[in-house]
């Protein structure tokens, strides 16, 4: 692997524990160390860290307050 990719992703730990979790890209970027870009568009995918995985969790925290304000309320009511 080239110098400068080993310590751009020695800079990025992310996407070194991605490395060493999915080894196959090891040797993708080491054949090709300008796909740099693809790699990290992966770890996103991978560390579920892109916007409709943040919406996704967003809206299931908003459904989980909501729940549990309307169980509240419910056991509020029953008293």
């Amino acid at each position: 692997m080239r110098r400068d990719v080993w310590e751009y992703l020695n800079n990025k730990q992310e996407l070194k524990k991605f490395i060493r979790e999915q080894p196959i890209w090891y040797r993708k970027i080491a054949r090709n160390p300008y796909d740099l870009q693809s790699l990290e568009i992966e770890s996103l995918h991978y560390f579920k860290k892109t916007i409709p995985h943040q919406v996704e969790k967003f809206s299931n925290n908003v459904q989980m307050a909501s729940m549990m304000f309307y169980m509240l309320q419910s056991m509020k009511d029953q008293n």
